[in-house]
């Protein structure tokens, strides 16, 4: 019996650890905070808090993306890719794209915008709600091979062949 419970705790414990992503900035709605400054745009531009806790065994980096599904552009809109996060890492600053708050090591990929770091929401005024899913990757190698200047299509393909597990928020913009 004491065997069986050991097993049934242990078990339980395992299922229980659930890699999760929070983030007091995205709390369903975005705000002006999260809105790009350019592009017809009059926001602040300032990248959110994120905090992750329970990566899964194994996680020798994580990496960042911050996606708009509904842009009318056939292909959805990148905002942000972080990638090279050390796995010591269990958050993000808020306001730390392109700032000594990032973590070391950390490398920020060129957003849909044409520019490196974090490029805030921008949907066309009267598009309606834009889905913005912003997603923790927690990755089995220590570095991706890639740069800042690395076309999305590979830096998603990179981060996808290697993910443990995943986490995301999602969040709601619109003008």
């Amino acid at each position: 019996m004491k065997t069986f419970l050991s097993l049934l705790l242990i078990a339980t414990l395992s299922y229980s650890a659930n890699f999760t992503l929070q983030s007091p900035d995205l709390a369903g709605q975005l705000t002006s905070s999260q809105e790009f400054d350019g592009f017809g745009c009059s926001g602040k531009n300032i990248s959110p808090q994120l905090i992750w806790r329970d990566a899964p065994k194994g996680t020798k980096s994580f990496a960042v993306t911050m996606y708009d599904k509904d842009a009318p552009t056939g292909s959805g809109w990148w905002h942000w890719t972080l990638f090279n996060i050390p796995s010591s890492a269990t958050s993000i600053a808020p306001n730390a794209s392109r700032t000594a708050l990032l973590p070391k090591g950390s490398v920020e990929g060129t957003n849909d915008y044409g520019l490196v770091g974090f490029g805030g929401a921008c949907p066309p005024i009267g598009h309606g709600f834009h889905t913005y899913v912003t997603t923790v990757y927690a990755l089995d190698v220590d570095t991706l091979d890639i740069d800042k200047n690395t076309n999305q299509a590979v830096v998603g393909y990179m981060i996808n062949a290697h993910t443990i597990k995943k986490s995301s928020v999602v969040s709601y913009y619109k003008r």
